[in-house]
């Protein structure tokens, strides 16, 4: 495994673990040349996954990527990194469960959507504002009034 801070490919585990939910193994390194600690995470991947962007463009499905985004939707939000680890282990799990490769980014979208509207409101609001590219104040009023309308019916 590569240094994250000199590039130094001779590194060394310290520590191996299971994550809370055992679903991967978290292990803690030491750079042999530098003395860097740091950690890296091992899982199980089922299938690789194409994702189809709305352009019709395909690209290889990152769970990386989809952290960022879920984390950017989560910052300076109080939410306990174990519940977020296991929203998106959750998610990548629902993808590669269903038998195809190639995946709508729509898809994802509102895998991720549901996830967030149990881990954190705000959140939800902030991921929903980028993903359905909310333009003017109105699309927030009209999301949140149809928030309110499906909570007052108990639908989702």
């Amino acid at each position: 495994m590569r240094c994250p801070y000199c590039t130094n490919l001779d590194t060394q585990v310290k520590d191996s673990r299971p994550t809370e939910d055992s679903n991967a193994i978290r292990r803690r390194r030491v750079c042999n040349g530098c003395g860097g600690r740091f950690t890296t995470f091992e899982r199980v991947q089922l299938r690789d996954l194409v994702v189809v962007k709305k352009s019709g463009r395909k690209v290889s499905f990152e769970r990386e990527k989809l952290a960022r985004s879920v984390k950017t939707a989560l910052r300076k939000r109080s939410v306990d990194a174990e519940r977020v680890e296991r929203m998106i282990s959750g998610i990548v799990r629902q993808l590669e469960s269903q038998g195809e490769t190639e995946i709508d980014s729509e898809q994802i979208g509102e895998y991720v959507m549901e996830g967030l509207k149990g881990l954190d409101a705000v959140a939800f609001v902030r991921f929903a504002s980028v993903y359905r590219n909310f333009s003017a104040a109105e699309d927030f009023v009209s999301f949140l009034a149809q928030l309110d309308r499906d909570s007052e019916t108990g639908s989702d």
